[in-house]
């Protein structure tokens, strides 16, 4: 049975920082990307991060970029966030997707990933 477990979430303020990691078990996740997606209340889920297996070439929504940084270690991976605005407050999702040879880097739809954890509430106070 997959599972990817999320820890590390909970409440900051404003310029603070926080550190996010997700451990994925069940299966070899050699062939996987992993990402963090997040969800603020009444928006659609969005790609916050990504990360192929091989660690390299990780990628970022511009509204993170220079504030938050994804790192792999085989089948975990870690967000460090810092510089937290409050519009970062959401649900953060850990996800797996296998990733095909030559398909686009990075995959952005939810709807490409295939494994999902329960999610993590991060809250920033102004």
């Amino acid at each position: 049975q997959v599972q990817l477990v999320e820890s590390g979430g909970g409440s900051v303020q404003a310029g603070g920082s926080l550190r996010l990691s997700c451990e994925a078990s069940g299966r070899t996740f050699s062939n996987y990307a992993m990402a963090w997606f997040r969800q603020a209340p009444g928006k659609a889920r969005e790609l916050v991060a990504a990360i192929p297996w091989t660690g390299s070439n990780a990628a970022y929504a511009d509204s993170v970029k220079g504030r938050f940084t994804i790192s792999r270690d085989g089948a975990k991976i870690d967000l460090q966030m810092a510089a937290l605005k409050p519009e970062d407050t959401a649900v953060y999702y850990c996800a797996a997707e296998q990733h095909l040879y030559g398909s686009t880097w990075p995959p952005l739809g939810d709807y490409q990933y295939d494994f999902w954890g329960q999610g993590t509430q991060v809250t920033v106070s102004s």
